[in-house]
């Protein structure tokens, strides 16, 4: 499913010209993700985040297909977070250990005009595209990281000049309401119990 969604992705940057209400843009900015705590048991291991929260970036490409008064923006933004933790396993004294996930984020979102300010919503992938350094050694530690999942963005921005673009969302779970996965016809998609997010991002559209 990964592999279609990235050749619709890449048919509709390949086709640019053919529409003429649209906008190619690149964007970068900053997040703050609430730290993941691990709901996991190993004889007296110990678990627990060093902070609540942890900031990390991103920097991608988007497409803006506007049409009456709505858009449909599809991205694809390479985004990276690093959680700090405290592990104690047994009688050994508690040591600080660092997990960085690097992602690329696929959401594709509708959107309407409400006069200067754009509001937003959608679906969005997740692809992890590199091995969390597990925190523990046990096998079952590694079973927590799905490689593709599924999760929700939706926020609202601005544009100024008609080419710098100010975007601030928010990134959410499906998997409370769902579960861990749903089936669309004869695919299946993999949901994940991801934490809340806040992305702020800024843009220069072409």
């Amino acid at each position: 499913m990964m592999k279609k969604l990235l050749a619709i992705i890449l048919v509709a940057f390949i086709t640019i010209p053919v529409f003429s209400q649209v906008n190619f843009g690149l964007k970068a900015g900053a997040s703050t993700n609430t730290v993941p705590t691990y709901d996991f048991t190993s004889g007296s291991t110990n678990i627990e985040a060093l902070k609540d929260a942890a900031f990390g970036f991103h920097a991608g490409a988007f497409l803006r297909i506007s049409l009456l008064g709505l858009y449909v923006m599809p991205e694809v933004v390479f985004a990276s977070t690093t959680y700090e933790y405290d592990v104690t396993i047994g009688s050994n004294p508690a040591e600080a250990l660092k997990q960085q996930f690097n992602k690329l984020d696929i959401p594709l979102l509708v959107g309407v005009y409400l006069g200067p300010i754009r509001l937003n919503a959608g679906p969005a992938a997740s692809i992890l595209i590199n091995s969390p350094k597990a925190l523990i050694d046990d096998p079952d530690f590694e079973e927590l990281y799905r490689s593709a999942t599924f999760g929700y963005e939706a926020g609202l921005g601005v544009d100024l000049f008609k080419k710098l673009t100010i975007d601030l969302r928010y990134g959410g779970s499906l998997s409370k309401k769902f579960g861990d996965s749903v089936t669309i016809g004869s695919q299946t998609f993999n949901l994940d119990d991801r934490e809340p997010s806040f992305m702020i991002s800024l843009g220069l559209m072409f």
